[in-house]
């Protein structure tokens, strides 16, 4: 919902363009510390993990009658790069974290053998409210491609005020390590590409150095295929397993209720209660983020 925002009011008010996507921490601090000069060009959302974060030491927290300071959340994450991500200093609110600690799903499975948990046995939950609702366009967000298709459609709802006639954007899918497209949204005509990958991602930014200039949305991964094939995903994994994994989050897509970002019913009910709305004061400060130049050491 943030990042379709941003980019509709970049695109309708002059705003920095194109814009990258901000949810790998690899590829963020890539770019500060490699091509600082394209900052101004990064979403300023923070990643789903740091948003959820947030949102469970302000919102969650308040519902809760919990001192923030005493809530630990811990993620699960198929990334490495974001332990580095949670110790971010522009991560977190009057010296709070968003997120104190990182389990990759590797480090997750260990623990699982380790306490010998049959999770065969373990009866199925739902999240806690807010949370428990989450749509396909969010769990496309594993995937190279899911995270540009899922904020195309919300932002092509927020321009038109009508559905894509088909959600499915297959010119931005596949394990390709560049993909790019152009969508028609109304008469306007929408440059997309989408990268995995940094060596890919190089390639594109001196592109656009060179002069390149018919892109408005750019997602990258720092992964090759996306997170699905993330550096905290089990270790030597083949492209078979990869494949699958893309497979299974495309089959949930296509038989999902709910497909949009903006038609979750959980996302309307925390924007009514607590944001206000997208790109707001309270969202602004609470979802987004910024950043500097890294100093390169020789």
């Amino acid at each position: 919902m943030e990042e379709a925002s941003e980019l509709v009011h970049r695109v309708k008010n002059g705003g920095v363009l194109p814009m990258m996507t901000s949810c790998s921490p690899g590829w963020i601090k890539y770019v500060e510390q490699f091509y600082p000069e394209f900052i101004p060009n990064l979403s300023t959302c923070k990643s789903p993990q740091a948003m959820l974060g947030a949102i469970i030491k302000s919102f969650f927290a308040q519902k809760e009658n919990i001192d923030p300071a005493k809530i630990y959340s811990v993620s699960v994450m198929p990334c490495v790069a974001k332990k580095f991500e949670c110790e971010r200093p522009d991560m977190g609110q009057n010296g709070i974290q968003d997120v104190d600690a990182v389990l990759t799903t590797r480090e997750l499975a260990e623990l699982i053998r380790y306490f010998g948990i049959d999770i065969k046995k373990l009866g199925p939950d739902t999240a806690d409210t807010p949370f428990g609702m989450r749509s396909s366009a969010g769990k496309l967000f594993g995937v190279s491609g899911g995270v540009m298709e899922a904020a195309i459609r919300t932002a092509h709802f927020m321009i038109t005020g009508r559905e894509l006639a088909d959600l499915e954007v297959k010119d931005v899918r596949g394990l390709n390590g560049v993909k790019q497209a152009k969508l028609n949204i109304d008469g306007l005509e929408v440059g997309v590409a989408v990268v995995s990958g940094l060596g890919n991602a190089g390639k594109l930014l001196e592109e656009i150095k060179a002069g390149r200039n018919d892109l408005h949305f750019i997602e990258v991964m720092t992964c090759p295929g996306g997170c699905i094939a993330g550096g905290g995903q089990p270790l030597n994994s083949d492209l078979k397993a990869i494949r699958a994994r893309m497979k299974a989050l495309y089959s949930i897509d296509s038989t999902d209720s709910i497909r949009t970002s903006h038609a979750n019913k959980a996302v309307e009910r925390l924007y009514d209660e607590f944001l206000g709305k997208p790109l707001g004061e309270k969202s602004h400060h609470l979802l987004h983020t910024h950043y500097a130049k890294r100093q390169v050491i020789r």
